[in-house]
């Protein structure tokens, strides 16, 4: 099926149109007309060859919301109108024990990712930053209602990476927890934290945020440029989530936890980080990974996102300023997700 995108053609070009096939819909699969596609920092790490080699034109997206047009005559979860989405993956082995343990990230064959893996039929997969996409029904999400759908599609990213962890390590009632960084993701960690009833603090390179912090669910926030910030916090939570790819001292971080605590790293360094080991053995504390969810999760969390209300905040876009969208999210210079607006994509 002819389908029209915006592609990287190498690692230092620009983003530009890009016209390709997509499969005809075998027996489970779903086409879905894409509307809306939130921009993530990993699509940018992605295009830029940051991550390991890929192979161009690539189309990236991964933050995909839209409507079913077409369906395989196998499909019985979907049909034709039905408002989905579909997350970083589209497949996996579905054998081994990650995956029946409903754990698809964790596929001990690889996931197949939404765009740049090598997918079970030998092609590339190509992402949402274009007109329509082909998933097999299995993982294909059905978005809340209530919920407006730009400002929902990124949480198939932004919002399962916070709501995994937090999930996990059991955030609510009782727990104090640290969101460090308020960007793409930290803004959701905030509300995603906050309506599961814990009490969430905000560690913030500066206050510049606080007002808006405060908005989205956060009781207290401090900016980690204090030295004294350390002092005052020392032994205080019961989880932190790191979002921020920025070379932090984990070390210092770590401190703040409680005995038994967790600080949990979403957020992915340029360079290594060195770890005290005194950081950890001092209180019995874990540092820990996560990466997204499974479908199973995910579809949790867009269920938990659309009783509570929660999506993201957002700037809409047109296509042709993907590549200015870029240089911003760089910059920081968004609150908080960019998200693409595929009406004004142009055959």
């Amino acid at each position: 099926m002819k389908t029209f995108g915006y592609a990287a053609h190498s690692g230092k070009a620009p983003l530009a149109p890009y016209t390709f096939e997509r499969r005809e819909p075998r027996a489970n699969d779903v086409v879905i007309e894409i509307k809306y596609c939130g921009i993530c920092h990993s699509d940018i790490h992605t295009v830029r060859d940051e991550w390991g080699a890929k192979t161009y034109p690539l189309i990236p997206g991964h933050e995909i919301a839209g409507v079913v047009t077409r369906v395989g005559a196998g499909v019985s979860k979907h049909k034709i109108g039905d408002v989905v989405g579909v997350g970083c993956l589209v497949d996996s082995c579905r054998e081994c024990s990650p995956c029946k343990d409903h754990l698809e990230q964790f596929c001990e064959k690889g996931m197949i990712g939404t765009y740049g893996s090598t997918d079970k039929d030998g092609t590339m997969t190509q992402g949402g930053y274009s007109s329509q996409i082909v998933v097999d029904q299995d993982f294909v999400l059905k978005m809340p209602k209530n919920l407006p759908l730009d400002a929902a599609a990124p949480l198939l990213c932004a919002g399962i990476t916070l709501y995994s962890p937090l999930n996990h390590w059991k955030a609510g009632p009782g727990k104090k927890v640290a969101i460090i960084g308020m960007g793409g993701l930290g803004h959701m960690g905030v509300k995603i934290a906050a309506a599961l009833g814990a009490e969430v603090t905000v560690l913030s390179q500066s206050l510049s945020k606080q007002e808006d912090g405060k908005r989205l669910g956060a009781k207290h926030f401090y900016a980690t440029s204090d030295k004294e910030t350390f002092k005052k916090l020392g032994g205080h939570f019961d989880l932190i989530i790191n979002t921020v790819s920025a070379n932090l001292d984990w070390n210092q971080y770590l401190g703040l936890l409680k005995h038994d605590g967790t600080m949990v790293v979403v957020g992915i360094p340029e360079k290594e980080v060195p770890v005290n080991a005194f950081s950890i053995v001092m209180g019995r504390r874990s540092l820990a990974g996560s990466l997204i969810g499974g479908i199973k999760e995910t579809q949790e969390m867009l269920d938990f996102c659309g009783k509570h209300n929660i999506t993201c905040d957002i700037e809409l876009i047109p296509v042709s300023k993907i590549n200015e969208a870029y240089e911003r999210v760089i910059k920081s210079d968004v609150r908080y997700r960019f998200v693409i607006d595929m009406k004004t994509l142009q055959a």
